[in-house]
Order: C-alpha cells, then structure tokens, then sequence
C-alpha cells in the first residue's frame, strides 16, 4: 500500500514537530538545578573520614544538592585547608557547610578570606566543632563587635568556647515560627559532647535548646541548658547563617533526625524550604 501526503499534510506535520522540538529544550531547562553545595572537613578529634561521606549521601537523599567536598585528614588543630589563603574558594556554589574544626587556625587574614563569600552574600551551615574553628584570642573573653576576636563569633552569631563530657543531650525545639522546625519532634541524642553558650548575639535566632546532666568530679550532679541550633543574619547582606553543635560522633551524624535538620538548614539558608518545613518544588529527594 502506498502512502500519499499532500503538501497540506506534510507541512503541517513538519510544522508539529518543530514545535515539539522547540519545546523540549524549553522543559529540560525549566527543571530546576540543583543546589551546588561545598562540604569542607578535616582537623581535631573527629572522624571526617568517614563523616564526610555521611552527610553526602544523606543530604543528597533528603534534597536535590549536589555536595562536593574539600577535605584534608590532618588530624591537628591546624590544618592545612585548602581553602586557607583563597577567598574565592566558593565559587560557583549555593551554599558552604563547614564542618572543619581548626580552633588554632588563628591568622586574622586567613579568617578574613574564609568568610569573605559569607560578607558577600553566600549562606553557610556550621556544624559542631564549626563552632571551635578560626579562634582569635581567647574564645571566653567577652566578644567586642568589628575586632578580630569577633570575626568568626559574629559570622555564627553565637559564641562558644568548650564542652563537657560525653552524655545523652535532651533536644527540644523551642521556635516553631521558622520552617526549619515545623513538624520537628523533640529526641535524646546519644552520648555526646554539648558546646557551651558564651553569648547569643542579637543577630541569632534559638530554634533549639539541648539539655545535659553530668556528674562532676565532686560526684554532684550538674545540668547544662544551652543552645544548641539557631540561625543567624550575618553582616551587611544579612547572609543567612544556619549552625548545630550536634555531631561529634558518626552514629549522630548518621541519625535521620540530624541529617533532616541539617537538610532543613541547608534549604532555608539557600530559600528553598516551604512555611510547612517542605522542601521548594523541584528541591526534594530526586528534584521533586
């Protein structure tokens, strides 16, 4: 059987399937991308090695990130970070999760070009010893605004200096108002180490608090109420900031309820999480 097209017919066609192949291009760039984030990790008295690939693969199952990785297994309290001495080192990505810990990386020029992406506008998530890095002075001494002991203080926008042993910490979430922890429930971690507060700036938001009970050397008992994640508006471009002191060990790190508040942290600080906790269309697991 032979098959006869008119001119009529065949132009028309013709006319369908450009139009076809006009648009597809017009959906597959319509697919959001993905959120570009920085992990760096390396230093002090953690196991980054195998942390690193924690957070990865459980961020990366939570949202639609991309999680590259800078890491050194220098276990000092000054390691040799790549991004030391390179303030363009955020280039090209959304977001940047510090996870190092370097309390003696302590050069006000070195701190300076870590948070200059932060100054210009890039959000960050700090995670546990985040909060013992980039030391300038002594981290119990009262922070005075716009000197180098701050630098990093006012970039978190709470102050920190040390932690007691290692118990179970009682977490509860005490700021509903903010996507990050609606429909969050309140969880005991495992033993693990519970940062001091020496100050919450005015900048800072509390969304949580943890509580510690401990026998000191004495044998009396003591208790510890601190802050343990919050959210903060950093500098001029009032860069959205995200922090937990939670998770010094893996089997924490590990635990759906942490890697969903730090998914949680991640969306918000880059605008991709809903009033309902929800991650943005496009910005959940598998870009849904």
């Amino acid at each position: 059987m032979i098959i006869r097209l008119s001119l009529r017919t065949t132009s028309l066609s013709l006319l369908v399937l450009a139009m076809i192949a006009c648009a597809a291009p017009q959906a597959v760039s319509a697919a959001p991308k993905p959120i570009r984030v920085l992990l760096i990790t390396g230093g002090c008295c953690h196991d980054y090695a195998n942390q690193k690939d924690i957070l990865k693969k459980g961020l990366e199952a939570r949202a639609n990130v991309v999680i590259d990785q800078i890491h050194t297994d220098d276990k000092s309290t000054k390691p040799p970070l790549a991004i030391l001495g390179h303030p363009d080192y955020a280039k090209g990505y959304d977001l940047v999760i510090h996870d190092e810990c370097g309390s003696s990386i302590s050069d006000p020029a070195q701190v300076e070009g870590v948070l200059k992406p932060h100054r210009d506008g890039l959000p960050g998530v700090n995670l546990h010893c985040a909060m013992h890095s980039y030391r300038i002075g002594n981290p119990n001494d009262p922070v005075t605004p716009g000197t180098p002991h701050g630098l990093w203080f006012e970039y978190l926008g709470l102050q920190s200096s040390g932690h007691g042993p290692q118990e179970p910490i009682s977490i509860r979430f005490v700021d509903q108002g903010i996507p990050i922890t609606v429909g969050l429930t309140d969880w005991t971690t495992i033993k693990e180490e519970h940062y001091n507060n020496i100050d919450v700036f005015k900048t800072a938001r509390p969304i949580a608090y943890g509580k510690q009970t401990f026998k000191q050397r004495n044998g009396a008992e003591k208790t510890n109420d601190f802050v343990v994640a919050w959210v903060n508006e950093y500098g001029s471009k009032k860069t959205r900031v995200f922090s937990t002191t939670i998770g010094h060990n893996n089997a924490t790190v590990e635990d759906p309820r942490y890697l969903d508040l730090v998914t949680r942290g991640v969306l918000w600080a880059t605008g991709h999480l809903n009033d309902d906790g929800t991650p943005a269309q496009g910005y959940g697991p598998g870009g849904k």
